[in-house]
């Protein structure tokens, strides 16, 4: 494995394999080892973070090595204009490893084009967060002892809440059941739904009733409103504080289960809902070390482990990308490209047939030619 782009690039093999290098990583996590000694991890954050920020530099230092990097994009050169790239191809002289949080979606991917060095994504836009996930799926693990056959409760923000995708297309390989309450125009997006349903088989079934999907979940899984992804401030009023996971709802669901949230809440958890035992979501942060200390690891080659993973290659094609918030609307040098989608599924655009339909390399965006 090169580089850490996108989770679902890894099979259901592969991502158990990385898995058990995270357990692996819970004792050492609090103990420390020098197994990185002389190894530097850089954190490019254009957007803010507390938890991912912290929890890799905490990670590279429990592993032994030193992080270095920046929290603000305008602390930077990206402030006198210098691209995504040559940052990248400055920074991959002066650390071993990149982790890189970018508001635009597809950037994790951009930078692996042009990096030497190993590149982590830590958040690109509304699209993926696959270090996120990579900690769900370890808490999901060792709290309820397997990942096989769960049912799934994704609540929130489903279209801007990048921690749902990734988890969503995470699970696939482990057959779950998922059910999706957003509010309306916040609903998992239709390129990720599509996904799921026609290309990975995943059963997805859509609701308005919070209540009732918790009711036989093994995993309420809640994201907050994304806020900072909405143009205008109406639309985001417009739906603020849509579902709100209170005591009522938690405990109607099964002894056992899990309440998760990948962090910052706003009001969409309660603080009286944090003493039930479902409650698991700060222990779910615990998990963030471990998790992201092993693949750190596996991504310098500090354990004994060959774990696969998916390249793909995109087309090139005269065609620019419709998403304004891909990567290819601000760094203009990139090459518009493309993977071919060849099944007959409904598009996007709500059309049916076997015409030309493309998904964007970097942001998964749907077209047809």
């Amino acid at each position: 494995m090169k580089h850490f782009v996108d989770i679902s690039r890894l099979s259901k093999q592969s991502l158990t394999a990385l898995l058990d290098v995270a357990d692996e990583m819970v004792p050492l996590a609090r103990d420390g080892t020098d197994i990185a000694a002389g190894k530097i991890l850089a954190t490019l954050f254009y957007e803010p973070s507390t938890r991912t920020r912290l929890s890799l530099e905490s990670a590279m230092q429990r592993l032994g090595g030193r992080a270095l990097g920046f929290a603000d994009a305008a602390a930077s050169s990206v402030a006198k204009g210098e691209s995504l790239a040559d940052t990248i191809r400055t920074v991959d002289k002066y650390a071993d490893v990149i982790a890189i949080r970018h508001p635009a979606e597809g950037a994790a991917l951009a930078c692996s084009f042009y990096s030497e060095v190993p590149v982590i994504n830590a958040g690109d836009g509304g699209h993926l967060h696959p270090t996120q996930t990579l900690l769900d799926l370890l808490t999901i693990r060792r709290e309820l002892g397997r990942l096989d056959n769960l049912s799934v409760v994704l609540a929130g923000d489903l279209r801007y809440g990048r921690t749902a995708s990734s988890l969503a297309l995470a699970l696939a390989p482990f057959k779950p059941q998922l059910v999706c309450v957003a509010p309306e125009g916040l609903e998992l997006p239709p390129h990720v739904a599509r996904r799921l349903r026609a290309e990975l088989g995943t059963a997805v079934e859509e609701t308005d009733d919070l209540a009732a999907a918790a009711r036989g979940a093994d995993v309420l899984y809640v994201t907050r409103i994304q806020q900072e992804r909405f143009f205008s401030s109406d639309d985001y009023l417009k739906v603020k504080g849509s579902y709100v996971v209170d005591k009522r709802v938690v405990e109607r669901m099964p002894e056992g289960s899990l309440v998760l949230h990948p962090l910052p809440r706003v009001d969409e958890i309660p603080p009286a809902v944090d003493d039930d035992a479902r409650a698991r979501y700060f222990e779910q942060m615990r998990y963030g070390v471990p998790a992201r200390m092993a693949l750190i690891a596996v991504l310098l080659g500090l354990v004994d482990k060959d774990i696969p993973y998916k390249e793909v290659r995109g087309e090139e094609l005269e065609l620019p990308c419709p998403n304004p918030r891909c990567i290819t609307a601000s760094e203009k040098y990139l090459k518009n490209s493309y993977t071919p989608i060849l099944d007959k599924t409904e598009s996007l655009f709500g059309e049916l047939g076997e015409g030309k339909r493309y998904r964007c390399l970097y942001c998964d965006y749907e077209v047809v030619v």
